[in-house]
């Protein structure tokens, strides 16, 4: 399902070549001071939130780790895990879900 201000729904997480499968809620903001297109958001694993691949991705400085919708893949970063257990996801440049062009006005 697409939200107005961002994306949720399924997704497909990949940890080192790995697919798994989450649910994400995610948005995306132009960052001012850096000029890119900053994505964010939470995702839930479809199973056990402490996945030990996803866990050892998260202790590793090598993993890489990629988000893919419907409409799009992007490189991702994992963060904490809250008490939900979802997991903080995040992204630079073109995020993983349709965002529309801002409107410019004069």
């Amino acid at each position: 399902m697409d939200d107005d201000d961002g994306y949720a729904g399924p997704a497909t997480l990949t940890v080192d070549g790995r697919d798994l499968p989450v649910q994400v809620l995610l948005d995306a903001r132009h960052e001012p001071q850096d000029g890119k297109l900053h994505w964010f958001g939470r995702m839930t694993l479809e199973g056990d939130p402490r996945e030990p691949a996803l866990l050892r991705a998260l202790a590793s400085t090598t993993s890489r780790i990629e988000l893919s919708t419907a409409a799009g893949r992007s490189e991702a970063r994992i963060g904490d895990l809250d008490p939900w257990g979802r997991y903080r996801v995040t992204g630079v440049g073109t995020p993983p879900f349709a965002v529309d062009d801002p409107t410019l006005d004069d």
